[in-house]
C-alpha cells in the first residue's frame, strides 16, 4: 500500500484547490448539498467510501470523461486533476480516508 497518506500534507491541498469552492464550508456556494471538508458529511453522502475508492463517487467524478459529470466541472476554469492527484486520492481512501485537524487549530507542542 506504500507510505501513509497525510490528509493535511497530501489531500487537503487537492480538495482545497479543486473541490472546496463548491463542496466546502460556504453554504451559499455549496452545490448538490455535498460538503467534503467534513468527513462525516462526505461519508454520509457517499462521496467517500472509506477503504473503497472504487465505490467512492469522488473518484468516479474526478476520473469521469463525461462533460456533465466530471469534477471539477468544465466551466469552473480549473484543470482536471492529474493522474498523480487521482492516485493520491485513491490511496488515501483505500487507507481509510482519515481527516486531520487543520494545522492552525492544533496547539503547538514543545519539542
Amino acid at each position: 500500500m506504500g507510505e501513509a497518506i497525510s490528509f493535511n500534507r497530501d489531500i487537503r491541498p487537492i480538495l482545497s484547490n479543486y473541490c472546496f469552492t463548491c463542496h466546502g464550508p460556504d453554504e451559499n456556494a455549496r452545490q448538490a448539498d455535498l460538503r467534503i471538508d467534513i468527513r462525516e458529511e462526505a461519508l454520509d453522502y457517499g462521496a467517500i467510501e472509506a477503504g473503497h475508492p472504487d465505490d467512492s463517487s469522488l473518484i468516479d467524478r474526478v476520473i469521469s470523461t463525461e462533460d456533465d459529470s466530471v469534477m471539477p466541472p468544465l466551466d469552473s476554469g480549473k484543470d482536471r486533476l492529474t493522474e498523480d492527484q487521482v492516485q493520491l486520492l485513491r490511496r488515501w481512501i483505500q487507507q481509510g480516508a482519515k481527516y486531520e485537524t487543520h494545522w492552525s487549530f492544533v496547539s503547538p507542542v514543545k519539542s
